[in-house]
């Protein structure tokens, strides 16, 4: 399945956004990995005592220092600093639609896939609560998105989301991971 994803990705001419004005760049890795099972993608719970988006399921990623070369390298910096994985032991596959978050980020997901399993995860107890192994047919099935009702200035909103046990994975996150999943309708 890497190979397949690889080969959608190279094709694929992600959205661009330019917000007015700029927004802090941040770079997020929607990171597979095979395992008994088939692929699965890796979140994280994040930890009650981060600034934004606690107790939210996430992909690891977070905002671009001044010192990275790119936005690619952001993401795997910071999925290093938050699940402890080695950029060398990613391989970047692709990636995906930027996307401008309600706390006001603008985010730029990247696709990549873990070359070993099982991994030593590593997670900063600062950030990370725990992490998922969420199957990627678990993902797939539509028995398994549900609808998230948000009100927003007085007026209820349904958006996109998926169960996982007792996780939700909803918001920027879950809008991330449509994208990646409509891309893969083309492998069925």
């Amino acid at each position: 399945m890497r190979d397949a994803i690889r080969r959608l990705l190279s094709a694929y001419q992600p959205a661009r956004q330019q917000p007015d004005p700029p927004l802090p760049a941040a770079g997020v890795l929607i990171l597979l990995h095979d395992r008994p099972g088939g692929p699965h993608i890796i979140f994280q719970k994040r930890t009650d005592r981060v600034r934004d988006h606690k107790g939210q399921v996430s992909f690891p990623g977070g905002v671009m220092d001044p010192g990275d070369p790119d936005i690619r390298y952001t993401a795997l910096r910071e999925t290093h600093e938050e699940i402890g994985v080695h950029p060398e032991h990613v391989e970047t596959l692709g990636e995906l639609d930027q996307i401008v978050t309600v706390s006001n980020f603008l985010v730029t997901p990247f696709v990549g896939w873990l070359d070993r399993y099982p991994y030593r995860w590593r997670f900063s107890p600062e950030e990370v609560a725990y992490l998922l192994e969420v199957p990627l047919d678990h993902l797939r099935d539509p028995r398994n998105h549900v609808p998230d009702r948000r009100i927003v200035n007085g007026r209820e909103y349904i958006f996109p989301a998926y169960q996982f046990g007792d996780d939700l994975i909803w918001g920027a996150t879950a809008r991330m991971l449509g994208n990646f999943l409509d891309l893969l309708r083309a492998l069925e």
